[in-house]
């Protein structure tokens, strides 16, 4: 039976994915998401089992909510949809906008992520009383 709390897959090298698990950690309406390290051995297989390679982890993040997957704007979309308002209110606002106008935008940030906001091994910092939500990531539980 799939776990029903979603689970972000992120890059745990990228500075922008980090600092998106941040806010989202301290935006969330409830502590109800949990985190994925997108290179590590769990995420790597969560990523495969919903048919996305590693050379796809490059290019997006994904939610995984029970037996779906989303990935890129979707996934964005989703994310919104656990945090308090006004951050919330973006997500029916963005579903009006056409998805492939969505994910283009999406993937020109993500082919310059690295450019723009850094890389750096392992940058996620995960705060303590956080560390059992999440799997695979530098000082959290692998569980």
């Amino acid at each position: 039976m799939p776990d029903p709390a979603p689970i972000i897959v992120f890059d745990t090298d990228c500075v922008l994915c980090s600092g998106m698990v941040a806010f989202v950690l301290a935006h969330e309406a409830a502590p109800s998401l949990r985190f994925a390290g997108a290179w590590s051995e769990p995420g790597l297989a969560m990523a495969a089992r919903h048919g996305f390679s590693r050379a796809d982890l490059d290019d997006t993040f994904l939610v995984i909510e029970g037996d779906r997957v989303l990935a890129r704007s979707d996934a964005g979309i989703l994310v919104l949809r656990h945090l308090r308002a006004p951050w919330r209110w973006l997500a029916p606002v963005l579903q009006l906008v056409p998805r492939m106008v969505r994910d283009a935008v999406y993937g020109f940030v993500a082919k310059r992520r690295y450019r723009w906001f850094g890389q750096k091994a392992n940058c996620t910092l995960v705060p303590p009383a956080q560390r059992h939500r999440f799997i695979g990531v530098g000082g959290a539980s692998r569980a």
